[in-house]
C-alpha cells in the first residue's frame, strides 16, 4: 500500500543562473519585470537540468519524509522521458503507473534565476493520459498540474474516490488548470480534503481578492463553503495560513538565506502532508510545511535541500522564536 500517489505532470527543469540583466522596477514591487537585451549575449553563471513538476516533486518531497510514494503521469517516448523517469527511481518513486504518449513530448521547462527569484518558461502541449487498469491500494492522492487534456482523468479520479471513500484527497492545481478549467476544477473540490494553493489561487478560487475579503481567513471560509475540509495557502516570505471549519492558523516563513524559490511551494505541500499522515494536528502540518520549504529555499533545484524528518526537526530547532499563531 503506497503512502500517497502523486497525479500530475513530470518534466525536465533546465535551471539557469543569469549573471547580468535589467530590471524595469525595484525587487519589492509585485509587477516587476526581467528584462534582457533582444539579439544580444546574457552571461550566466551556471545551468544543470534535474526532475521537474508539482507531481514528481511533491512524491520525492514524501519519500524523503518516510512515506512511500508513486507518481501517475504521462510522459514521451524521447530522451527526455527516459531522463524524467530515471531521476524518478533515483528519488526512490515508484513509476509503475507511469505510461508513455508516442504522439506528445516530455514536458520541459526553462527556469531563469536572478537574485532568488525564478522565471518559468514552460511547455504545455494537450496531452492523452490513461487511467490505470487497476489502481493500487493508496491513503492519499495527491492531485495537482496537468496539461489540456486532463478532463478525462479527472473524471476517472472522481469514479475511483466514490468506490474507495477511505482514500484521502490533496488538491494543487496548476496554471492552466486554474486559467482555462477553473469550473472544472471546482468539481473535484466537493471531495477534497486538503487544498494547498499560494495567496494569488486561492483569491482566484474564492472569487474575491485579499483587499476585498479583508484578511485570509476570510478567503478561506469561502473556500470551504465550496466542499474542500481544509485549506492551506502560501504566500512567499509571508509564510502560510491554514484553517477547517474550526480553526485558522498562520505562521511566517522562518528567516533564512533565499537561493532559489523554485519548489518551495511543492515542498510545502509535501511537509504539510507529510505530518498529515502522521497523525499530527493543523498546526503542527503547518509547522513541517513551513520547514520543509525554507529547506529548499537555501539551493538550486526543487529537490536538492528537501529535508527528512532529522532535518525537519532541526529546522525547527534552529527557530524556536517563528511559531504558528492560532487566527481564530
Amino acid at each position: 500500500m503506497f503512502s500517497v500517489i502523486t497525479i500530475g505532470d513530470a518534466l525536465l527543469d533546465t535551471h539557469v543562473q543569469i549573471d547580468d540583466a535589467t530590471v524595469e522596477c525595484g525587487f519589492a514591487d509585485q509587477g516587476c519585470k526581467l528584462c534582457l537585451d533582444y539579439a544580444g549575449k546574457v552571461p550566466i553563471t551556471g545551468s544543470f537540468q534535474s526532475l521537474g513538476g508539482n507531481a514528481a516533486n511533491v512524491a520525492a518531497g514524501a519519500a524523503k519524509l518516510g512515506l512511500t510514494s508513486a507518481i501517475l503521469t504521462s510522459l514521451g517516448q524521447d530522451t527526455n522521458g527516459k531522463i524524467v523517469e530515471a531521476e524518478l527511481v533515483k528519488n526512490k518513486i515508484d513509476t509503475s503507473l507511469v505510461s508513455y504518449d508516442k504522439e506528445t513530448a516530455t514536458r520541459y521547462s526553462v527556469v531563469l534565476n536572478f537574485k532568488g527569484e525564478r522565471t518559468i518558461l514552460s511547455l504545455h502541449q494537450k496531452r492523452n493520459y490513461p487511467w490505470p487498469k487497476k489502481m493500487p491500494a493508496v491513503s492519499w492522492i495527491y492531485y495537482t498540474s496537468l496539461s489540456e487534456g486532463f478532463e478525462p482523468l479527472q473524471d476517472e479520479l472522481l469514479k475511483f474516490l466514490a468506490q474507495h471513500p477511505t482514500v484521502r484527497l490533496a488538491v494543487n492545481p496548476g496554471s492552466f488548470q486554474l486559467k482555462s478549467a477553473l469550473e472544472k476544477i471546482k468539481e473535484i473540490l466537493p471531495k477534497t480534503d486538503l487544498l494547498i494553493v499560494n495567496l494569488e489561487e486561492a483569491e482566484k478560487i474564492a472569487g474575491f481578492t485579499l483587499a476585498k475579503a479583508k484578511g485570509v481567513p476570510a478567503i478561506i471560509h469561502k473556500i470551504l463553503t465550496l466542499g474542500v475540509k481544509e485549506v492551506a495557502i502560501t504566500d512567499a516570505a509571508r509564510g502560510a495560513w491554514c484553517g477547517n471549519e474550526e480553526e485558522v492558523w498562520q505562521m511566517e516563513a522562518y528567516p533564512v538565506k533565499v537561493i532559489s524559490k523554485t519548489g518551495a511551494g511543492d515542498a510545502f505541500a509535501s511537509g504539510y502532508m507529510a505530518a498529515k499522515q502522521y497523525d499530527h494536528d493543523l498546526h503542527e502540518a503547518l509547522r513541517w510545511g513551513i520547514a520543509n520549504s525554507c529547506g529548499i529555499i537555501g539551493h538550486f533545484g526543487a529537490q536538492v535541500g528537501l529535508l527528512d524528518k532529522e532535518g525537519l526537526q532541526k529546522m525547527i530547532k534552529a527557530f524556536p522564536k517563528v511559531e504558528p499563531q492560532k487566527i481564530t
